[in-house]
């Protein structure tokens, strides 16, 4: 017997009769693809740790009330106070591998423009303020600048350079908006398949600039092979002093205990916008 089938019983209605491990993401919840006894399929995330716990809570809210293209079905919730349960619509048919051709672009471009304009789900909170220290991230580094310089992706004439030009661009508010925006769009949050992207991980979804969308994940797009952030999103300067920020930050520091790895992902990403940064500003 599994440790979840009496919540994913609970939650969708059918006992479940296999599992497979899903790989994604970089947290530390669990991850599974569920055969049930009914003969469906769904895919189930849980966790118990607090902030996971709550994350779920959160997507349960906007699976709840968003629908469309660009996201899976909500297939049940199961929350005990402690660990909370997700299943959602079973996307193992859909196509995840890794390529940024013309066509997987336009898709996600088109995704982000119908989410944009989307009705928010209940109690979607503005980005500025859930998401509030993503616009001081340059003043943290600032006042303690040797985690970002102690990965050696600029040094410290650089930053001398940069601070003033970032902190003008900071102060233009860029990403404030009214638009409907997921915040976490990055490869393994996304899928395609009958010509839509699919993006799964809705636990930050925000109002906000919709273009902030855009400029978190071009820089994904290039280290994965695509073409530069640039040739994704034009005249964006003001919102990629606000991306470059929010990861350079925190890519020097010691990785959360609820995801490992995420670090390098960071690096590399900076990495990109940076020299999208040097571009725009600079």
């Amino acid at each position: 017997m599994h440790e979840l089938d009496e919540p994913i019983e609970r939650a969708v209605g059918a006992t479940p009769v296999r599992y497979t491990p899903r790989s994604g993401g970089y947290s530390t919840a669990d991850r599974f693809a569920v055969d049930l006894a009914d003969g469906r399929s769904v895919f189930v995330k849980s966790a118990a740790a607090p902030n996971l716990a709550e994350w779920l809570r959160r997507e349960h809210e906007v699976y709840s009330a968003l629908t469309g293209p660009f996201l899976p079905r909500l297939e049940g919730f199961d929350d005990d106070g402690e660990r909370v349960l997700l299943a959602i619509e079973d996307l193992s048919d859909a196509d995840w591998s890794v390529r940024w051709d013309d066509g997987r672009v336009a898709a996600v471009l088109d995704a982000v423009a119908a989410i944009a304009v989307s009705t928010p789900p209940p109690n979607t909170p503005r980005g500025r303020v859930a998401h509030a220290d993503f616009w001081d991230r340059w003043q943290a580094v600032a006042a303690d600048p040797a985690p970002f310089l102690s990965v050696g992706l600029r040094d410290a004439d650089w930053l001398e350079r940069t601070l003033p030009r970032v902190d003008e661009a900071i102060a233009r508010s860029p990403g404030d908006g009214d638009d409907l925006c997921h915040l976490d769009v990055r490869s393994d949050n996304i899928c395609f398949r009958g010509g839509h992207a699919i993006l799964v991980d809705w636990n930050w979804c925000a109002l906000a600039d919709s273009r902030l969308d855009l400029v978190a994940w071009a820089p994904s797009v290039t280290t994965e092979g695509g073409p530069p952030p640039w040739e994704i999103v034009g005249g964006a300067g003001d919102l990629v002093a606000l991306v470059a920020g929010v990861w350079a930050a925190v890519v020097g520091l010691p990785p959360p205990e609820t995801a490992p790895t995420v670090r390098d992902l960071q690096r590399r990403q900076l990495a990109v916008t940076l020299d999208w940064l040097d571009r725009e500003l600079l």
